[in-house]
């Protein structure tokens, strides 16, 4: 049995169907991998030394709120 699929590498397959780099829908795609990445840092930094979002929110000067939209997707 003969495998019918092709093997593609990730870059190849965002640049087919999101948009080469540089275009806008790319450009919009990146952001959001860039906003999703950065909130999971916050959130897993906050857990690693037991914070609530209110103690991280008192921290850095901002509500609970912020912390939350923030881990959650701005």
């Amino acid at each position: 049995m003969t495998n019918k699929f092709k093997t593609v590498s990730l870059d190849t397959m965002i640049d087919k169907h999101i948009g080469k780099p540089g275009t806008e829908k790319r450009e919009a795609f990146e952001n959001e991998l860039m906003i999703d990445l950065l909130g999971h840092a916050i959130k897993q930094a906050r857990q690693e030394r037991n914070l609530t979002q209110e103690q991280l929110g008192a921290l850095v000067g901002v509500r609970k709120a912020q912390i939350s939209k923030n881990e959650n997707k701005l």
